[in-house]
């Protein structure tokens, strides 16, 4: 029997149009629509958690959107967007970007508490067939990564914290292994404007120009450390400093590095507050961000302008739930014990009996 495609067009058409129509009247319940804003290391399993939330919670619908960590805030606070949650991979993002940073037209600021959740560890990510991936190891990696033949890739320290903290592994590693040439052949001589590092009083400042743009073919920069994830899925770069979790989602091989630098340990904060990074110009509307080396701590808040904060509140809830322990855990990013709250008598009450107040001496 022949088909009649007018036909059926039509009668496909005229269902979308009674749908519409039922909607707009309300005849059909309309889903709240929660925007979570993270971290692009955080995408995995965030989906994960948004597809199991949304299971439990038929009348929710979960849109999870990654950036660099840097710029899901500039999101909130400079152009303008509404999130009901964010999470970055650097907590201390959120008190000098928030908190002093007011609503327009509101004496509120953007955010008074956070969360911290989360750990990782920073190293590189490669694949069986870059460029001596069966030689490289802790004790050469830095050199074979400023191979000129070797093709590198970073995120953006601008807008990334895997880029910031990518640089300050480069330069703890000259203090770690007593080679001082490690970060001006990384970092600092392969951009049109150099990446310069200053001591003083045993702290190295890296100072990060306004216009970070690659000098040379075998440099790549990606505004967010998963896009390098393509670059070495197609060979377009051989090595790209990541995340462990990252790395370890997406199957990639990953050289782990010594403690000393790879960002991951308390044991070692020490040493790591020796570096930091300065943006070297003010991009930012109203503060100018300086990042001092410490273990990576991921943290959360609810912005005080989310459209939905009492749906927000149970969607932050379900995700420290054994079930959304679960599932980080599961994506090799577990989650820490115990969380801890800057301002814990600030966070909506279902919130505060999963966490405790940060005593200030590390997480």
């Amino acid at each position: 029997m022949a088909i009649n495609y007018k036909r059926l067009f039509s009668i496909v058409a005229s269902l979308i149009m009674l749908f519409v129509l039922l909607l707009n009247a309300g005849c059909i319940p309309k889903k709240t629509e929660l925007w979570v804003i993270v971290a692009g290391s955080l995408l995995v399993p965030m989906d994960e958690v948004e597809a199991e939330f949304e299971k439990e919670h038929p009348d929710i619908d979960i849109f999870v959107e990654g950036h660099g960590s840097i710029q899901v805030i500039r999101h909130i606070t400079e152009l303008n967007h509404e999130a009901d949650v964010i999470a970055v991979a650097d907590y201390s993002l959120i008190p000098m970007m928030m908190y002093d940073n007011h609503i327009p037209g509101s004496d509120k600021s953007y955010a008074d508490w956070h969360v911290k959740f989360s750990t990782n560890s920073l190293g590189i990510a490669y694949t069986s067939t870059s460029k001596y991936a069966d030689e490289i190891n802790v004790s050469n990696w830095y050199e074979i990564l400023s191979n000129p033949e070797v093709k590198l890739g970073i995120s953006d320290a601008r807008f990334d914290s895997c880029g910031y903290r990518a640089m300050m592994l480069c330069q703890l590693a000259e203090l770690h292994y007593g080679n001082t040439s490690i970060f001006e052949r990384l970092i600092g001589d392969r951009f049109t404007r150099p990446v310069t590092v200053t001591e003083s009083g045993g702290v190295y400042t890296i100072s990060v120009p306004e216009v970070l743009e690659p000098a040379k073919s075998n440099l790549a920069v990606r505004g967010n450390s998963v896009w390098l994830l393509f670059l070495l899925d197609s060979g377009d770069v051989d090595y790209a400093f990541q995340y462990r979790s990252v790395a370890e989602q997406h199957g990639l091989e990953f050289l782990e590095l010594p403690a000393e630098i790879d960002l991951s340990s308390e044991n070692h904060s020490e040493s790591y507050s020796r570096v930091k990074v300065k943006l070297d110009y003010q991009r930012f509307q109203t503060v100018k961000p300086e990042f001092y080396g410490e273990p990576i701590v991921y943290g959360l808040t609810i912005p005080n302008n989310a459209p939905y904060p009492e749906q927000a509140n149970d969607f932050i809830e379900f995700l420290f739930s054994q079930e959304g322990r679960s599932i980080f855990s599961d994506y090799h990013q577990p989650l820490m014990t115990p969380l801890q709250a800057d301002q814990l008598d600030l966070l909506p009450s279902n919130l505060r009996s999963l966490a405790e107040q940060e005593d200030g001496n590390g997480y």
